[in-house]
């Protein structure tokens, strides 16, 4: 549906680009996050460092140029990769854990007991680590008239 909308307001030559960020913590603070979310979000389909961060998202990648393709006014989808870095203090990464993923469903006590426990992991590496994140975007070019 969305490139579909995306097919009616790009003009010929214009280009589609869904993109996705895939953080994977340093294997010091991947286990001991995955024990606070199994801990304390069992059900959770974010399991942060129990698995290489582009495995969850492999499917959505497979999805989005499915659905592009389907439109039939784009060319081939392509899938493009960029590798990077950004360090966190513990303040900065607690900050914005709660924005996004599963936490954003939570009851703000079971938010509180996250952030409690990933906080103490961080601490035990000296209070900032650096996460390595790969951005995969799909992408394609809108074609004709």
């Amino acid at each position: 549906m969305g490139a579909a909308k995306a097919a009616k307001v790009l003009r010929p030559g214009g280009r589609l680009a869904a993109f996705w960020n895939a953080g994977q913590p340093p294997p010091e603070l991947a286990g001991a996050f995955a024990a606070v979310y199994r801990r304390v979000v069992p059900d959770s389909p974010f399991d942060l460092g129990a698995k290489p961060a582009l495995d969850g998202y492999s499917v959505l990648f497979t999805r989005a140029a499915d659905g592009i393709r389907e439109v039939g006014r784009f060319g081939d989808p392509e899938q493009w990769r960029f590798d990077w870095e950004w360090s966190y203090t513990r303040e900065d990464w607690l900050d914005q854990l709660p924005t996004g993923g599963a936490l954003t469903r939570l009851p703000p006590n079971r938010v509180a007991e996250v952030l409690a426990g990933v906080g103490t992991a961080i601490d035990t590496v000296g209070g900032s680590f650096t996460m390595h994140y790969t951005t995969v975007a799909v992408t394609a070019e809108r074609t004709g008239a």
